[in-house]
């Protein structure tokens, strides 16, 4: 019976032992007990063991402790990835170690806590259709987005295809309705949290508009108004190298032309996205001679990596290729995958 009532008791000591882990002691006097994930622009991202995920602004903070060792970085340039441990009204300390004595900093000198590593993210759609009957056609196409945001820059790579056929009800014979491509790629560097310097460049190709190549070389500067996982806004202006060559032509066409354009994307809800960009491209010698061309899409979301896709780009060349007109126009919808 006493071996009994020992266990019991033992059971009960352990049962009401303190649980360990990570503390926040906020200035408002609340305490909050779980793990630090991360921090990033001034928000901690807090998993409270009585709460789950909760966002905490640092400016909030009055000291912190943890169970085991974090990575942080100081406004001063300071890194060290230890335990630490509370002190004083805004303060927080760390141990001691072969690069670091014992000390106190600032909480207010965080920068930031567990930062991610910077990877790319991105997604690739396809679409196919397929019509039998009073016209028989084929279409494919495809579509790629990549992007990788570090904290001092951004570079982004875009490509899109299709390709489409339509038999003739009268002779049988196949001829090709689309069939074009275009790739660009652009990287920014922040000089500041708003302002980026930029270097951009695109290439298309369109056999049904004779478009043997276009090639965009330019850079300029660009004010980010809006960055945020709801929506962004950027506009920018700068200077470009145009260059196009037509499949009916002998000569070519090059230009120095001014470089204006915007990007714009919103969630719309918790599954519906809408995005659209623009860029402006008006010669320097004739601003009456310009080419444009603008990209508007919305994605709806069926599941955390698949969604559904339909954008359309819009082309304005004053100057076409003979026979050709100056409004291009395509559509794409596609399923597609999220990375």
């Amino acid at each position: 019976m006493r071996y009994q009532v020992l266990t019991i008791v033992a059971c009960l000591v352990l049962f009401v032992q303190p649980g360990y882990g990570d503390e926040l002691h906020l200035k408002n006097g609340d305490r909050l007990t779980g793990k630090v994930v991360r921090l990033v622009d001034g928000k901690m991202l807090f998993k409270s063991d009585v709460a789950g995920d909760t966002t905490v602004d640092l400016s909030s903070i009055e000291t912190l402790n943890t169970d085991g060792p974090i990575e942080v970085h100081l406004k001063d340039g300071t890194t060290f990835h230890q335990k630490v441990s509370s002190a004083g009204a805004g303060r927080f300390a760390v141990e001691g170690g072969e690069a670091l004595k014992a000390q106190e900093f600032a909480v207010a000198d965080i920068v930031s806590i567990n930062k991610p590593i910077p990877k790319w993210t991105g997604d690739i759609a396809a679409g196919f259709t397929s019509t039998h009957g009073n016209t028989k056609t084929e279409t494919i196409s495809a579509s790629l987005n990549l992007m990788k945001r570090t904290e001092n820059d951004r570079t982004t790579i875009s490509a899109d295809y299709a390709k489409g056929e339509q038999e003739d009800k009268t002779t049988g014979q196949t001829e090709t309705i689309e069939d074009w491509w275009r790739a660009k790629g652009k990287y920014d560097y922040f000089v500041s949290k708003k302002l980026y310097a930029f270097v951009d460049g695109r290439y298309e190709k369109d056999a049904v508009a004779e478009l043997d190549r276009r090639m965009i070389i330019g850079g300029g500067a660009g004010y980010q108004w809006i960055e945020s996982p709801e929506m962004n806004f950027s506009t920018e202006g700068g200077i470009a190298s145009l260059y196009e060559k037509f499949d009916n032509q002998t000569d070519s066409n090059s230009e120095i032309s001014l470089q204006l354009g915007y990007h714009f994307d919103k969630k719309l809800n918790k599954t519906i996205s809408f995005t659209n960009d623009l860029t402006y491209y008006p010669s320097i010698d004739k601003f009456s001679d310009y080419f444009l061309t603008t990209t508007a899409g919305i994605r709806a979301d069926f599941t955390e990596r698949m969604f559904l896709t339909f954008k359309t780009i819009f082309n304005y060349d004053v100057t076409p290729a003979i026979g050709s007109g100056s409004t291009d126009v395509k559509y794409f919808l596609g399923l597609g995958y999220r990375f």
